[in-house]
């Protein structure tokens, strides 16, 4: 099912001139404050209506200026997370989830609250009321309302700004999970590029009311017009292989084996592993006696030179890209240029355990 969003609108001081398509899964919107990441999730849900547009979630059209449609809020069967789970107080978990099925339309295909509860980990939670929840077992069961409204899109505004770190880790897996395993696409809204390349299908980067990027995480996370040069970073596909004795994991990536701090999957699993393109060192020769464990070999495909001191060298480490940040002088002095072969070299440490996810679902490449 995908999403097609269209939308242009002006206020005194800012203009929106917004489009994209996205497949099926996660779809991430991107990018500072003020760039109109609110502004577009308020048209999806009907609270803003644009000067022109066209909203389109599968086959079930939401807005169409052009058209004169313009579906009510109520009546667009959206599910909504905000950044507070905002649950009834008085009600226990198990009714606050039922309380999802009132919207959804007669004969709608809903997801069974066995399932929705199996799906985000609700079993032990039930008989709670929100009072007695932390921070992420609320989100997820204002997830689980949602879910159970049967939804045609769900929009999710900062679902994890209001946790800390702890909070985070426990629920970005459910979010995976979602992503993976439902059918009705999820519009996100988030500031952090770690959340995007765990969860993201797609990402669209906006600033100042347009478009700057919209691409697979692989694609965007690298751009450091869209993700600013401190936010730059790669996202890798490795294959956990085992778990050792002194506490790191062993992965196997196409450029060579990466060590971890232990992750909790189990051999055989598929990560998706975020690195940040300033923790990565390059080498023309491959390196001996450092202490680094994690070096990948590659071929270099762009170097690019910023308006500064710095420069972006991108490696293709077989099918994934790795983008590595470093000086213009350090680039010149290798003579660093497309076709050459090159290692990366990632310090074990760097990679922390909120850079880690599950799945590949439609990572892309760049």
């Amino acid at each position: 099912m995908t999403l097609q969003v269209s939308i242009q609108h002006r206020f005194a001081r800012f203009d929106l001139d917004i489009a994209f398509e996205a497949p099926r899964g996660v779809t991430v919107l991107f990018g500072p404050s003020g760039s109109g990441k609110t502004t577009l999730v308020n048209a999806v849900a009907g609270l803003l209506r644009p000067d022109a547009g066209r909203i389109v979630a599968g086959d079930w059209v939401l807005l169409d200026t052009a058209a004169r449609r313009c579906v009510p809020p109520h009546r667009r069967r959206l599910g909504y997370v905000f950044q507070e789970g905002r649950l009834f107080p008085h009600l226990t978990v198990r009714q606050n989830l039922t309380y999802g099925r009132w919207f959804a339309p007669r004969g709608a295909a809903a997801p069974s609250l066995p399932h929705v509860v199996d799906l985000l980990g609700l079993g032990d939670l039930l008989d709670r009321r929100p009072g007695a929840l932390s921070g992420g077992e609320k989100q997820r069961v204002a997830i689980g309302r949602a879910l159970l409204a049967a939804p045609k899109l769900i929009l999710a505004d900062e679902p994890l700004a209001a946790l800390d770190e702890a909070r985070k880790a426990e629920i970005l897996p459910y979010f995976e999970r979602l992503r993976d395993e439902v059918s009705v696409p999820i519009l996100y809204v988030s500031h952090s590029s770690a959340e995007v390349a765990r969860l993201a299908t797609t990402v669209v980067a906006l600033r100042d009311g347009r478009v700057t990027a919209v691409g697979p995480p692989s694609q965007v996370l690298g751009d450091v017009a869209a993700m600013g040069v401190r936010g730059a970073a790669s996202v890798l596909v490795a294959r956990v292989v085992a778990h050792h004795a002194d506490g790191l994991s062993e992965l196997a990536t196409e450029g060579g084996r990466l060590w971890l701090p232990q992750v909790a999957d189990a051999p055989g699993s598929t990560l998706r592993v975020r690195i940040a393109a300033q923790d990565v060192i390059l080498s023309r020769a491959r390196p001996k006696g450092l202490s680094a464990l994690n070096i990948l070999g590659g071929t270099i495909t762009e170097v690019r030179p910023g308006q500064g001191p710095g420069a972006m060298v991108t490696l293709a480490v077989g099918a994934d890209r790795l983008t590595a940040r470093l000086t213009r002088r350090s680039a010149q002095a290798m003579g660093l240029a497309p076709g050459q072969s090159c290692h990366a070299i990632i310090k074990t440490v760097a990679v922390a355990p909120e850079d880690v996810g599950t799945g590949t679902h439609t990572l892309g490449a760049a």
